[in-house]
C-alpha cells in the first residue's frame, strides 16, 4: 500500500488565502493516545488529529507516519510477518524494517498502533496495541461524522509520503488521493483541505491530475526534494525558500510548510533568534504560511523557553508558538492542539512586541 503522511484533522475552516484562522496537525490528541489512528480522534474529537498516508499492497491509501512500520505498529510481535522484514532504498537512504507495499490491507488491520517516541513519551505507551491503521477513506468519514455531530467543518491535512519511492514501486498515490477526496465530496476550492508534500513533482502531478484543493509546499532547513534529486535537479530547499523560488511556488501551490527554524532560527547560543525574511516573502508570493513542528517538551525548545533540566518535561511551548505568530505565520503544526489552541488565542490577545 502507497503511503500518506499524516492526515491532519484540522480544527476551523481551511482556506486558501490568508486569514486570521489558526490550521494545525498533530499525531494524536495531546499526548494521548498512539498517534496516527482514527481511535484518538473518536475520543478526543474536539482537537484535530494527523495521520501519513501510505499505501498498501492492494492500492489502498492508509495513514502511517512513514512506509516503514515498524516504528509505529506491532507488526515485529507478529512472527507470521517476520519473512517480511526487508531493507529497502528510501529517498537513497538503505530502510530495514517492514513497509506497508508489502501487506494487504487485510494483513495491516492485523496490526495495532504504538507511540513513535516512547523515550519522549512514556506515557503514550499505555495506549500501544489498542488501535488499528486507518484507511485514508475511514479519516474522511470520521471527519465527515465529527463535522455533524460538532456543528462545525473539519478539515483535513494529508501529506503525500515519499512520492517518487511509490511511483517506483508502482503504486503511484496521485490518482487514488485525487478520487478519495472526489468521492467524498471534497475535491472543490472551497475544501477544508490542504493537501502537502515534501516533492514538488507530486503536487503539480496532482493539478493536472485535477486536484482543486489548496496544497503547501513543504519545506526544510536543509537538503533538497527527493524528486529534483533523483531527477538531477540541482534545486535545494534553500533554493525554493528565496523569493525567486516562491514565486515558483506559488504556480502549483497554495502555500508552504516551512521548518519552524527557517522562519525564527535559534542564535548560536541555542536561544530563540530574530526573524528571517521568510514569512513577508512567501506572503509576497501569495503563499500561506504554516511552519513545523512545534513539540511541548524542553528537547523539541530553543534554550531560553525551557524549563527544569529533564529533556522530557514541557517548557515555555505557549510563549514559544505566540512568539511565532507574532511574527506573521497563517497557523503552525503542533504536537499538543490544546497548546496551539491557547497559543493562537494568547497571540490575539498580547501587544505587539511581547512573547
Amino acid at each position: 500500500m502507497c503511503s500518506f503522511s499524516p492526515v491532519d484533522l484540522l480544527c476551523g475552516a481551511c482556506r486558501r488565502r490568508r486569514s486570521p484562522l489558526l490550521r494545525w496537525r498533530i499525531r494524536g490528541p495531546p499526548l494521548r493516545d498512539c498517534g496516527y489512528c482514527c481511535g484518538p480522534a473518536r475520543h478526543h474529537h474536539h482537537r484535530p488529529v494527523d495521520g501519513f498516508g501510505c499505501l498498501g499492497r492492494c492500492g489502498v491509501l492508509v495513514c502511517r507516519h512513514e512506509p516503514e512500520i515498524g516504528g509505529t505498529t506491532n507488526v515485529a510481535d507478529h512472527p507470521e510477518f517476520a519473512s517480511r522484514r526487508a531493507t529497502k532504498i528510501l529517498d537513497g537512504v538503505p530502510t530495514t524494517g517492514w513497509f506497508t507495499e508489502d501487506f494487504t490491507l487485510a494483513e495491516l488491520k492485523t496490526l495495532r498502533a504504538k507511540e513513535r517516541l516512547p523515550a519522549v513519551r512514556q506515557e503514550n505507551t499505555i495506549y500501544d496495541g489498542r488501535f488499528e491503521i486507518p484507511t485514508f477513506a475511514e479519516v474522511l468519514e470520521l471527519r465527515q461524522r465529527l463535522s455533524r455531530e460538532l456543528g462545525r467543518e473539519i478539515g483535513v491535512y494529508p501529506e503525500t509520503k515519499h512520492p517518487t519511492y511509490f511511483q517506483k514501486a508502482d503504486l503511484p498515490l496521485e490518482q487514488r488521493l485525487v478520487d478519495a477526496l472526489g468521492k467524498h465530496g471534497l475535491n472543490n476550492q472551497g475544501a477544508p483541505v490542504f493537501v502537502q508534500s515534501f516533492e514538488t513533482t507530486n503536487l503539480a502531478q496532482l493539478r493536472k491530475l485535477g486536484l482543486r484543493t489548496a496544497s503547501v509546499q513543504l519545506l526544510s532547513a536543509s537538503g533538497a526534494p527527493f524528486d529534483l534529486v533523483d531527477a538531477g535537479d540541482p534545486r535545494t530547499y534553500a533554493d525554493l525558500s528565496t523569493p525567486a523560488g516562491l514565486r515558483q511556488i506559488s504556480s502549483y501551490a497554495n502555500g508552504i510548510g516551512p521548518e519552524k527554524t527557517q522562519v525564527i532560527p535559534w542564535a548560536a547560543d541555542g536561544t530563540l533568534g530574530a526573524p528571517t525574511a521568510l514569512v513577508a516573502d512567501a506572503h509576497a508570493a501569495g503563499l500561506v504560511v504554516h511552519p513545523y513542528t512545534f513539540r511541548a517538551e524542553n528537547s523539541f525548545l530553543p534554550a531560553d523557553y525551557r524549563r527544569g533540566t529533564s529533556p522530557n518535561d514541557f517548557g515555555r511551548a505557549i510563549d514559544e508558538q505566540v512568539r511565532y505568530l507574532k511574527a506573521g505565520i497563517d497557523g503552525l503544526f503542533t504536537d499538543q492542539a490544546d497548546i496551539g489552541v491557547i497559543a493562537r488565542d494568547d497571540a490575539s490577545a498580547r501587544p505587539s512586541g511581547t512573547a
